[in-house]
């Protein structure tokens, strides 16, 4: 039947990836996302999961690998400066496709910033943070019931497709209390790791299309090589490159991604765009002043709408250029300085008026601010 329960998003998020399935978690303290770990280490070890208290954030993103390749469900929480840390080993974990969930509770940058204040200013560094080319799956909820089954999905994702997941939202969803409809267990779709049958030639790559092979346990009798370095379909490093190395490898790792998007990777909101004349782009918290504003713009007799990406990347480039056809002009809402607002240049086209509405001194952007860069973008005359 499930139940209505108060809690707060990083609540929300722990809870959530215990439902999942997640038994071990290992993080380092700090705000805004310090009430996951707090909360897990209460609850991880009643459900007979481990949690560890790491000396650093590099050691916690490592003891998360660690614990996916021994064949856990793994987690760890942390924010921007954290994050940041953690870049080096995610690599290592995107190139030898190990399934975990990351989550990156924002607040104001950059290095240490303003610990207690908002912002949204990761949202490039989760898709270029570490170097070299591979697939990213970031998922940015709005509110505390969103974050709640968005956890869920982001390790579905992940013991799905063997990919890092990143989950990506700010110090208001985290702390904010929302009445949230909770599910009962068995009405939760839960995507259990996959597992080799045969010991006999296993390969942990596959490179021949784009489906995924099962991880095997380690411990199990497996033969498992990983390294940093660009492999085979075995795991060990490939000296010719133009055959079995890079380039196919790479391949690969976009396309299982690329290949299975419209199945259930993409996720996003269009709120009445249907006859917008100005459509606002919003995300996370924002994407809830947005909504606002679009309502109050209607009730002016402003054609407005809002268009809000919930798997940020790989952003919906496709649905935002159909459903951004028939607008004159776009407003953009973020707390930064125009990090959404480079990804949505891509797919306007020149005469369709831009206007930015950005806030980036931790506070939160209100639906009047937007409201105001609604009408003065209903103002533009299209050419």
């Amino acid at each position: 039947m499930g139940s209505y329960q108060i809690m707060n998003g990083n609540e929300a998020c722990a809870r959530a990836a215990i439902a999942s399935g997640m038994r071990f978690f290992a993080g380092y303290p700090i705000t805004p996302a310090t009430e996951i770990a707090e909360l897990s280490s209460i609850l991880l070890p009643q459900a007979g999961g481990v949690y560890m208290q790491m000396e650093d954030e590099l050691a916690s993103i490592g003891a998360v690998i660690g614990a996916s390749i021994a064949g856990m469900k793994a987690m760890t929480a942390t924010s921007g400066p954290g994050f940041s840390l953690m870049q080096e080993n995610l690599g290592w974990a995107y190139i030898n496709e190990i399934p975990c969930v990351i989550v990156d509770v924002m607040r104001k940058g950059p290095s240490g910033g303003s610990a207690t204040l908002p912002a949204q200013g990761d949202i490039m560094q989760t898709k270029w943070g570490t170097h070299g080319d591979h697939p990213r799956l970031v998922i940015m909820p709005n509110s505390v019931e969103e974050v709640y089954y968005e956890t869920i999905r982001a390790f579905n994702l992940a013991e799905k497709y063997r990919q890092p997941v990143i989950l990506l939202y700010d110090a208001i969803v985290a702390h904010m209390s929302e009445k949230i409809w909770v599910k009962d267990a068995d009405e939760l779709e839960i995507v259990e790791r996959a597992k080799p049958v045969s010991k006999e030639d296993y390969r942990p790559f596959n490179y021949s299309d784009n489906s995924v092979v099962p991880l095997a346990r380690v411990g199990e009798g497996f033969n498992i090589h990983m390294s940093g370095l660009t492999h085979d379909e075995t795991g060990f490093p490939y000296s010719n490159q133009n055959v079995r190395g890079l380039s196919i490898s790479l391949a690969h790792l976009m396309g299982k991604i690329d290949g299975n998007y419209d199945r259930d990777i993409r996720k996003y909101e269009a709120f009445r765009c249907e006859d917008a004349d100005v459509i606002v782009v919003a995300a996370g918290i924002v994407s809830r002043s947005a909504r606002a504003a679009v309502i109050q713009a209607r009730e002016q007799g402003i054609r407005a709408g809002l268009f809000r990406p919930i798997t940020m990347w790989p952003f919906p480039h496709e649905d935002f250029s159909k459903i951004n056809f028939v607008s004159k002009a776009i407003v953009t809402a973020e707390m930064n300085i125009g990090q959404l607002n480079q990804v949505v240049t891509e797919d306007i086209d020149r005469s369709q008026k831009l206007v930015m509405k950005n806030l980036y001194d931790g506070n939160p952007i209100s639906y009047q601010d937007i409201l105001r860069s609604i009408q003065e973008a209903d103002k533009y005359e299209q050419h």
